[in-house]
């Protein structure tokens, strides 16, 4: 919070209204689905409703509990309209709808000048400090043992959403709190959608099967995928995936302190592209991972942003070929001083089941 109040008082405002919930836990610690906190520079508030008394009082640190019932935006703007002179109020645009900022303008009123907080919690929150990379640590270990555990039940006859299920409870049987996000199981041409959805369709035998799966563990995912084959693998299939690896393998080494997120996805591109697949690949390298699952800084085309030590990026190049299938490969890794290091353990080599 600290750090906070450094970067939006260089910006030359008084306070941040800060109503991105995995920002809030962030800076305050509290877990509940409802609530705002207006960090000022010798004091913070968490407002938030009854529903959340007791829970609010066990889990906030750094910051004063307001229990409201005149609504979170209202308290809030009024909160601002009884400072003295003229405040200026920073808060982040990509979380606040329309209707939300003309209301709490209306409940300020014209005393509070906002201005544009510039992602300033995600910038911090980009750079993992030693008690977030150790949790992160376990989560990418707990889904690679996911993974490996329900490896030998994918076989032909069952379903992708049965896949999908056994991954989903393995992970909370090795005490995750849930999925990352919903899990992916894709087979056959079904596996050439990048961000298909578990269908009842079943695996059938001499197919892809795409697995991308993540796990929250203590408030940080995880978040990897591997890709299968039902059988012995034709050579063309097996090329591609090899195609994919070394892909992979050439953006991990681009990691560094320094570099840009469009290098890394640049690195991953050459390889395609020598191999004469570039076309078949349709999204961004990889991107920040942490309390959400997509988080600064994106690997992709056109990102200036810049890895620092202690990020936490996933690292995921794909080939979909439309009528035959995809393969991704993707692991998380954090930027170290001279490099990176896999936090993700699965095995990557080509696995025919």
């Amino acid at each position: 919070m600290d750090r906070l109040r450094f970067s939006f008082s260089g910006a030359g405002a008084d306070a941040f209204l800060v109503s991105h919930l995995p920002n809030i836990r962030y800076l305050c610690g509290f877990t509940g689905s409802a609530a705002l906190l207006l960090v000022e520079q010798s004091s913070a508030t968490l407002f938030t409703d009854s529903r959340y008394t007791f829970q609010a009082h066990e889990e906030v640190s750094n910051a004063r509990v307001k229990i409201v019932r005149a609504g979170l935006i209202r308290t809030a703007g009024e909160a601002l309209r009884q400072r003295r002179g003229r405040v200026t109020a920073a808060y982040s645009p990509s979380h606040f709808t329309v209707a939300q900022l003309s209301a709490i303008k209306r409940a300020a009123c014209d005393r509070v000048r906002w201005v544009d907080g510039v992602d300033a919690v995600e910038k911090l929150r980009a750079v993992k400090d030693p008690d977030e990379l150790a949790i992160m640590r376990d989560a990418a270990v707990l889904i690679s043992d996911v993974v490996e555990e329900v490896l030998p039940g994918i076989k032909p006859g069952v379903t992708e959403l049965e896949v999908a299920a056994e991954l989903e409870y393995a992970m909370k049987r090795k005490g995750a709190s849930g999925a990352s996000f919903e899990t992916i199981v894709a087979s056959g041409p079904h596996s050439a959608w990048a961000h298909a959805r578990p269908s009842s369709n079943p695996l059938r035998k001499s197919q892809l099967v795409v697995l991308d799966q993540g796990a929250i563990l203590h408030g940080y995912c995880s978040d990897m995928t591997r890709t299968v084959f039902l059988g012995r693998a034709p050579a063309n299939v097996r090329r591609l995936y090899q195609a994919v690896l070394a892909a992979q393998e050439a953006a991990k080494a681009a990691i560094k302190p320094g570099v840009s997120g469009e290098s890394v996805d640049a690195a991953a591109r050459r390889v395609l592209k020598r191999e004469r697949l570039v076309r078949y690949f349709t999204h961004s390298t990889g991107h920040g991972l942490g309390m959400e699952v997509h988080e600064m800084p994106r690997l992709g085309k056109g990102d200036k942003t810049i890895l620092e030590e202690g990020m936490v990026i996933t690292v995921e190049p794909g080939v979909y070929v439309e009528g035959m299938g995809g393969i991704r490969i993707e692991d998380d890794v954090v930027v170290t001083a001279k490099g990176c290091e896999d936090l993700t353990t699965a095995p990557r080599d080509f696995i025919e089941l």
